[in-house]
């Protein structure tokens, strides 16, 4: 499963449609299918749905189960730890290059979390659990971090969009194996086996991380002038230094505010589907299984797209498609229990929401300076996630003072700030794609 990562990226053109079959077809696409699919894999066993149902199984009290979710809070801050990874090898897998020597530390610190998880006794004591949770989670937000510098250095900007397409076909594949997969052989051969059985699966992303190609040694002269603490002001500064002080701010206030009206009704999904009276088969047959893979048909529609029109002009289209998405929620509120509803809703939301995650990804690596790939693409996902994650722990409030039908107009219309900064950047964001990947 080598890549092409040693080719020099300026001598092949992904522009067009040739382009896209050539980057869609490029050994780099395979391999980061396999490894988003290590990324996706532990996230629901150790930060979301499969942890709770297994707390929940084993008796904890819901409060606990809260508290202990938190560890996925790893995922948003790893940005924090990322200038390590950009400035020293992992000095034990040194021989496998920079990217790699890291990749494949976390993912091996993955596959321990999950064996160690499989034998944890949840009813005799959380604290081990927790550990055992924060280990993981820590080791995976690691290995969200290495994957995203390795692709955006393995390939030019042009050709970031079929990566990110492929890495989401593989996350996704990962989230419905690390779900539903887990509760099925949980539910047939227990939590153990179940645990085991994903630990067993990080074998693929293992496998792909030693058979890939180091990417192309890049002239990091910078990164090899500064010390320990200057591994951690260095990339913010280039980043400043790259875009100055306004526009830089500028791009980060936009990446946060991007999919912020997809983001503030994730935590009022579940809820809305109940009380539109849909059962829990309804949702998990519309909601977590056709609904994934109506979001990774979106996200190959918005890599072909970017790879064909580019990103500039696909922004807008996401922008819109995430806020116009939210609208067809009401078709649900509208015409509740109808089953028809619930698939037109899902369709238009994960479609909008794949299509807006790639053409987000190509924007920003586009913005990374390959000296500090790691700690400046895991500062923007985590602007990208943080505005709507925070706003959507109080849309309850706004459901209960009015009603969903008015949440969800309500939601649409945040699309405005971001539309607006957008016509600020758009005669500047060709100029700033080109600068930081120089170095």
């Amino acid at each position: 499963m080598s890549t092409d990562a040693t080719a020099a990226p300026a001598r092949r053109s992904y522009k067009g449609w040739a382009g896209i079959r050539r980057a869609f077809g490029t050994p780099s696409a395979l391999t980061m299918a396999v490894l988003g699919f290590g990324c996706g894999l532990p996230f629901l066993p150790i930060a979301s749905m499969t942890l709770s149902t297994r707390l929940r199984d084993s008796g904890l009290d819901l409060g606990s189960i809260g508290l202990i979710s938190l560890a996925s809070f790893f995922y948003l801050l790893k940005f924090l730890w990322a200038p390590l990874l950009d400035r020293y090898l992992f000095k034990p897998l040194g021989f496998l290059g920079r990217r790699r020597s890291w990749l494949l530390a976390a993912q091996l610190g993955v596959a321990v979390g999950l064996v160690a998880l499989a034998f944890v006794r949840p009813e005799l004591g959380v604290m081990p659990l927790v550990g055992w949770v924060l280990f993981t989670s820590f080791a995976g937000a690691t290995q969200d971090a290495v994957v995203d510098a390795y692709r955006i250095e393995i390939a030019p900007v042009d050709a970031q969009a079929a990566l990110a397409a492929t890495y989401t076909l593989g996350y996704r594949i990962g989230l419905i194996l690390g779900g539903a997969g887990a509760l099925y052989l949980a539910d047939f051969a227990g939590w153990t086996v179940a645990y085991l059985g994903m630990a067993a699966l990080m074998a693929l992303p293992l496998l792909a991380t030693v058979l890939s190609r180091e990417p192309a040694a890049q002239e990091l002269t910078v990164q090899r002038r500064i010390d320990f603490l200057g591994a951690f002001w260095q990339p913010f500064a280039s980043f400043f230094r790259n875009n100055g002080v306004t526009f830089g701010l500028a791009l980060l206030v936009f990446v946060g505010l991007f999919k912020f009206p997809d983001q503030v009704i994730g935590v009022m999904a579940g809820p809305f589907y109940l009380d539109s009276g849909y059962t829990k088969a309804d949702i998990a047959t519309v909601s977590k299984l056709y609904g994934i893979w109506a979001g990774i048909g979106g996200a190959f529609l918005g890599g072909i797209c970017v790879a064909a029109f580019g990103f500039r002009r696909m922004l807008l289209v996401a922008a819109l498609g995430v806020a116009l998405s939210n609208l067809a929620f009401l078709l649900m509120a509208q015409h509740p229990s109808q089953i028809w509803a619930f698939y037109a809703a899902i369709t238009a939301d994960n479609v909008a929401q794949g299509f807006a995650g790639t053409t987000l990804v190509a924007f920003m690596s586009s913005l990374t300076d390959r000296n500090f790939t790691a700690t400046q693409f895991a500062l923007m996902v985590s602007l990208a996630n943080l505005p709507g994650k925070f706003a959507g722990g109080l849309s309850g409030y706004l459901v209960e003072a009015s009603s969903y039908s008015t949440f969800f107009v309500l939601s649409a219309l945040t699309v405005i700030p971001t539309l607006l900064l957008l016509a600020w950047l758009w005669p500047r964001i060709r100029e700033a794609a080109a600068a930081p990947g120089a170095g």
